[in-house]
């Protein structure tokens, strides 16, 4: 197992300045991502999280600073876990840590809980957004469609990797061409916008009970990964969530979902959002599907590259290989060498490009 940033002592220790209500054994949970360590507090309805690294490079505490707004505010909708404190960066905890709710559920189960992902974005979506003055540090994309797309772009180069097929490399191409082409087209237009959660595969919710409706209890889902959140496009969330290469991320949650699925999630997503808000979102609805799939696949290059350079030079920057359990790192691997198979690549861009596609669906 790799070794943690912080040993248990450090972490008590810090603990106990910050909240010295919070006292006895802290248990580490299974290392599920790339991104933190956690550990659950006792028997208290809090753990720890604590970061490896930042994945959007920030300085320790200017990460831990947006890692707790992003808590502090998707908490709001009821389907986020609550902030309790912040445990600063020092000599003995490099990246610091944040004391966060711990949430009792289960994984998703695709594609039945699909309604209730849907009812939790609608939720987090429905925020009202705070004038431009009060949104940082999260970042604020006034364009979403260009963030996104400046994003893809910085990922978009490592698609000359050695490992990334000819035929994978040209698909991505002509993906990166539309794109390019739609951000222009929508530039300067009036786009959807509200707070989002950015990196919504299933994986990232837990199920657990609900409001009563009638005799029985609705599922109702937790997002408990939260670093990402910003400002920017509501069905870039939607599209995240229900992509192949999201639902068959994570073993807990894989799933392989049809276009009637999708179709129905997003379908309940517009009725949970009500009419004004459907109306606006559903022309985005599979083109920022098509930029999130391109966003994913990019990223997928840029691991594949990133870890294999931290693997030659010995570094335990970067995507956290030093730091991941080796089981997990070699999960992500074969993930995604998976999904930039040119096969996959063509089965994916099929909701838009082969008939009748996600978009007759929808209509």
């Amino acid at each position: 197992m790799p070794k943690p940033l912080a040993d248990n002592e450090v972490l008590r220790t810090a603990l106990a300045e910050a909240c010295p209500e919070l006292t006895g054994p802290l248990s580490p949970l299974a290392d599920s991502g790339l991104a933190h360590d956690h550990y659950r507090i006792a028997e208290s309805p809090w753990l720890l999280r604590v970061p490896k690294q930042s994945q959007r490079g920030y300085a320790a505490a200017e990460n831990l600073a947006y890692q707790a707004a992003c808590f502090a505010r998707v908490s709001a909708s009821g389907h986020g876990p609550r902030l309790r404190a912040s445990l600063p960066p020092g000599p003995r905890l490099p990246m610091g840590a944040l004391v966060v709710e711990y949430i009792e559920g289960r994984p998703p189960r695709l594609p039945q809980d699909l309604p209730a992902l849907a009812d939790a974005m609608a939720a987090v979506h429905a925020l009202p957004l705070p004038p431009a003055a009060a949104r940082p540090p999260l970042e604020d994309h006034l364009d979403p469609v260009a963030g996104a797309l400046q994003e893809i772009e910085a990922q978009a180069r490592y698609l000359d990797g050695p490992d990334i097929r000819p035929d994978t490399r040209a698909q991505l191409q002509e993906e990166l061409v539309w794109a390019r082409r739609y951000a222009n087209n929508v530039e300067g237009a009036v786009q959807p916008r509200s707070l989002v959660l950015t990196d919504t595969h299933p994986g990232n919710f837990l199920v657990r009970s609900g409001l009563d409706s009638g005799d029985a209890e609705e599922p109702h889902a937790v997002i408990v990964d939260l670093e990402k959140a910003l400002y920017g496009a509501p069905a870039i969330d939607l599209a995240h969530a229900t992509v192949y290469s999201s639902t068959t991320w994570d073993i807990a949650t894989s799933a392989t979902l049809s276009l009637a699925d999708v179709a129905a999630f997003y379908r309940r997503y517009l009725i949970a959002v009500g009419p004004a808000q459907a109306a606006a979102l559903a022309p985005t609805l599979v083109p920022l599907r098509r930029l999130l799939l391109l966003r994913a696949l990019t990223w997928c290059a840029l691991w594949r590259i990133e870890h294999r350079s931290e693997l030659a030079e010995g570094q335990p920057a970067g995507w956290s290989a030093a730091r991941s359990d080796p089981v997990l790192i070699a999960h992500v691997e074969e993930r995604t060498r998976h999904y930039l198979d040119p096969e996959v690549v063509r089965h994916l861009r099929g909701e838009w490009l082969d008939p009748p596609g996600l978009q007759n669906l929808l209509e």
